[in-house]
């Protein structure tokens, strides 16, 4: 009765999509920033807020993924545990 753990995987297309998805957005605001009617300083400050944001987002998704991943492996050994010892165990073994 041993669950193999089924790794998700996400599909190409999935993939693709982010990608895709991630540079329109980038796109949209540089050109946005860049088509701004303001001073070249405020342009740019607003331009190193957005990459400030981008890399922390990506930072706060490595975060999650690897405490989730963290938990599925203690997950993994704990159930790895439980079988060695159910399997382990005779019931028919006398005291």
């Amino acid at each position: 009765m041993s669950e193999t753990p089924v790794k998700q995987q996400s599909t190409a297309a999935f993939y693709g999509q982010a990608i895709a998805s991630f540079g329109v957005a980038m796109a949209a605001t540089a050109i946005g920033i860049f088509q701004l009617s303001a001073d070249a300083w405020v342009r740019g400050f607003l331009a190193i807020s957005v990459l400030y944001l981008v890399t922390s987002a990506f930072t706060l998704a490595k975060v999650i993924r690897d405490r989730q991943e963290a938990g599925q492996i203690v997950s993994r050994v704990d159930q790895a545990r439980v079988e060695k010892l159910l399997a382990g165990h005779d019931p028919f073994e006398k005291l």
